[in-house]
């Protein structure tokens, strides 16, 4: 293991009254400056308790609506200049992950002289930035209680992430309840989603992470086991904040703590090649990575199958194999949890070619300035080859 710091200073209020905090807790900051997705909040009422709470608190407010899945950059810009020219003093996201990711890019923007695409478009990270409080209504991302965005540029078809400190929201509310409503393929690309955010942290050399790996492995197994049941269960309560407060975990970055390069982080590749795909072809986040991920798991298995098969034995209960052909068993059971879940698991399912391939291999290992994986290196005739592997 690792040395290593952990630092998140993210206040979680959980569960069935949290939603009545949220006028106290943005009182703290003084004008409030919400983002939105689409209108999904009014309809399913997170709206009108958000309101209500804010006035119930005499919070003054403005508002911004419009974020997309894919968060794109223009957007940002956008929410940048109406929170100068409001005074706002927090960014308030109610929604999922691409208004969290937003939110956050605004509260480094505004402080900031240039153009927030600069974190994104360069080693460059933001270190101060208006606070960000949020409202959480998708559980997948986990960027709730992470210091990470990922952020779009229609402009160049690029799809970059940041990671600062000054990201991490000062609070997130979070209820279950909330979630009701969600589509069920909106439920199960979350449910990919924190469950890629798990593997992408198990699979890495460090020795001697056994609490980790076995906490990790509980957790995978919880997005498992629970996302069915949701799909099955939409309103069951107990359910849903299981899948709710795991999302959260999957990507607190307490499971990467005295792993990976550096000792914290993972491996993250499958992630990379993802975004490539919604730069290209905007699909689901989720999806992109219920397709990639089986993909880079066949081929690392190839070269190293020792971690892909104790995923196996440990959260699948595979035995009885050697590790290569448990490996394989552990990769076809993860693409039939993914079909049960009615997502895609190759990339002609979505009406994707192989077109793009090179150049989004070659973008790919460009964003990690030539160093993309961990558990092991990618080239870029190494990422063509996953992108065949998923076809």
């Amino acid at each position: 293991m690792h040395d290593f710091v952990y630092h998140n200073t993210t206040k979680i209020i959980f569960g069935k009254s949290s939603m009545d905090n949220i006028g106290r807790e943005a009182a703290l900051y003084g004008k409030v400056m919400l983002v939105f997705g689409g209108g999904s909040v009014r309809e399913n009422g997170v709206y009108d308790k958000t309101i209500a709470s804010l006035k119930e608190s005499g919070v003054e407010y403005c508002q911004l609506w419009g974020v997309k899945p894919n968060p794109r950059i223009s957007k940002v810009r956008e929410g940048v200049e109406m929170a100068r020219n409001e005074g706002v003093s927090l960014i308030l996201a109610v929604g999922g992950g691409s208004v969290i990711d937003t939110a956050k890019a605004i509260a480094a923007g505004v402080p900031y002289d240039g153009d927030p695409w600069d974190f994104y478009g360069s080693a460059k990270a933001p270190e101060i930035a208006l606070p960000v409080g949020v409202v959480l209504t998708i559980p997948a991302a986990g960027s709730e209680c992470s210091m990470s965005s990922v952020i779009s540029n229609e402009e160049t078809g690029e799809k970059l992430g940041c990671t600062a400190e000054c990201f991490l929201p000062r609070f997130a509310v979070m209820d279950p309840e909330n979630t009701y409503t969600l589509p069920a393929y909106q439920t199960a690309c979350g449910a990919a989603d924190m469950l890629a955010h798990l593997m992408e942290r198990y699979f890495v050399k460090t020795e001697c992470c056994d609490l980790t790996d076995r906490l990790i492995e509980g957790a995978a197994q919880t997005v498992i086991e629970f996302a069915p049941k949701a799909l099955a269960d939409p309103e069951n309560y107990d359910v849903r904040a299981e899948l709710m407060w795991t999302g959260c975990i999957a990507h607190c970055d307490i499971l990467d703590r005295g792993r990976g390069e550096n000792g914290r982080g993972g491996d993250w590749a499958s992630h990379q090649l993802e975004h490539q795909l919604s730069a290209f072809y905007d699909i689901a986040h989720g999806a992109g990575l219920a397709v990639i991920f089986p993909a880079w798991l066949k081929f690392v298995s190839a070269k190293d199958p020792s971690k892909p098969a104790q995923f196996g034995r440990r959260v699948f209960g595979i035995s009885g194999l050697s590790d290569g052909d448990t490996a394989q068993k552990m990769i076809a059971s993860l693409e039939d949890l993914f079909r049960s879940l009615s997502l895609p698991v190759r990339l002609s399912e979505i009406g994707i070619g192989r077109d793009n391939f090179e150049e989004m291999a070659k973008r790919a290992v460009e964003s990690k300035r030539g160093k993309l994986g961990s558990y092991v290196r990618l080239t870029p005739e190494d990422v063509r080859e996953i992108y065949t592997l998923a076809e």
